[in-house]
């Protein structure tokens, strides 16, 4: 792995033009910019952990989803449930078809899959990390790995910031791009500089089901299934995972995202309905199951089923409706009928919690987005203070939306810090 100009310790004292905060997607991408923009200034990265771009890495099962195939912004800012309005202006300035450009000049080809994610054509996200640390090592950005920021005040022109090691160093401009954290009081240290911060909860999880019989079917899919939350008007349709622990796949996890705050009130306590066959509701199927009992009479219930659904989830439906697997479909009673048919398209399951999705880690909060310059992402609290990626109260759903949010966050920031110290 590249790892340029990396240094574990600081001077006593470092002095920077501009010093980015969090070595991630959004943080790498902000210094690059402002690097390339300014190019006789000082850019330094402070990252806490020992790793850069450590969620890069992962995404995606580790083949990174750059971004989403949409050249629509109307349509791309529906993904995210927190920030719409803000990337409605940030998105002019860099946006999707940009962010397979500037991939492409550093030799990183992008492809588009069938549901509109986008990967590089390795299927390797090192491919991606490779590509931007080049690019921050051509533009002389230099890391410091193991430096977190306990504390960041101003001090005339000049920002001072106190690193976890002790260390304290001085910038002119600073660009906070540290990623979302779990708990409020994480925060702390920016909220001494005045800002108000939206607390955070977790978006895109899993449906925790304890004990219930659905999940003997670790494994079934359903390309194309339609999930409500009861008492909501919380609904998403798409691919559904049924695993060890519960629900996922990609509907549920929009719906997590959509619903953070609200599930979050309800402590993950509360119903989930699932229409395994969202083609037909209970009335249109009633109909449809009258037509196979004439076209289907002798054949068993159980073999081939009609509605194209995995076979392990048919027979689990026909056991959840008390339905004989080997009684024949002219011979089905109706009571039977009738279950198979709610169940088949509005089955009923308590969540009892939920489970974060790993790979996709994120949570909304952050940054109260009024207290943000919408044209340049600066602080309207503190002058020379910037925010870039999920540090601002912004979200999107699974599918590259994250990414592309950083990719734009980071553009701007990197160029408006370089063109407020009269440079780009």
């Amino acid at each position: 792995m590249l790892y340029p100009r990396c240094s574990i310790f600081l001077d006593t004292m470092t002095k920077a033009d501009i010093v980015v905060i969090g070595g991630g997607a959004a943080g790498c991408f902000a210094a690059i910019h402002a690097a390339e923009s300014a190019p006789s200034r000082k850019v330094i990265v402070l990252e806490k952990s020992s790793k850069l771009l450590s969620k890069v890495r992962i995404s995606g099962g580790g083949r990174c989803n750059l971004t989403h195939n949409c050249n629509s912004i109307p349509e791309m800012v529906k993904r995210y449930p927190r920030g719409a309005r803000l990337l409605k202006k940030t998105f002019h300035r860099f946006f999707t078809n940009d962010t397979i450009e500037w991939f492409s000049r550093q030799g990183v080809r992008v492809k588009a899959e069938a549901d509109g994610r986008m990967f590089p054509d390795t299927d390797d996200s090192q491919t991606v990390i490779d590509a931007l640390l080049r690019a921050a090592s051509d533009n002389r950005v230099e890391f410091r790995l193991n430096s977190g920021v306990g504390a960041i005040s101003k001090e005339g022109d000049h920002f001072l910031l106190e690193i976890s090691n002790g260390e304290k160093l001085q910038a002119r401009k600073v660009i906070v791009a540290c990623g979302g954290y779990p708990k409020s009081s994480m925060f702390d240290w920016l909220r001494s500089t005045g800002h108000t911060i939206t607390p955070p909860v977790p978006s895109l999880f899993t449906f925790n089901m304890p004990k219930n019989p659905i999940t003997e079917l670790m494994g079934v899919s359903v390309t194309d299934a339609a999930v409500r939350i009861a008492g909501t008007k919380l609904s998403e349709r798409g691919p559904v995972l049924v695993t060890h622990w519960g629900l996922s796949g990609p509907a549920v996890l929009r719906l997590s995202a959509w619903g953070a705050r609200e599930l979050e009130a309800m402590n993950y306590r509360f119903s989930v309905m699932v229409n395994w066959v969202p083609e037909f509701h209970e009335n249109s199927l009633r109909e449809k199951m009258r037509q196979w009992r004439f076209e289907r009479a002798a054949q068993k219930i159980a073999n081939r089923n009609p509605l194209q659904l995995p076979q392990r989830l048919w027979e689990y439906l026909l056991h959840r409706s008390g339905v004989n697997p080997d009684i024949r479909w002219a011979d089905l009673p109706a009571k039977e009928q009738n279950l198979l048919i709610r169940n088949c398209t509005g089955e009923i399951h308590s969540v009892e919690g939920k489970t974060t999705f790993k790979d996709e880690f994120v949570t909304c909060g952050g940054i109260d987005l009024s207290e943000i310059d919408s044209e340049t992402l600066m602080s309207k609290k503190l002058e020379g203070l910037y925010f870039a990626g999920e540090i601002m109260d912004v979200d999107g759903i699974t599918g590259g939306f994250n990414f592309q949010h950083a990719w734009t966050s980071g553009f701007i920031t990197g160029k408006e810090a370089a063109k407020a110290l009269g440079e780009g």
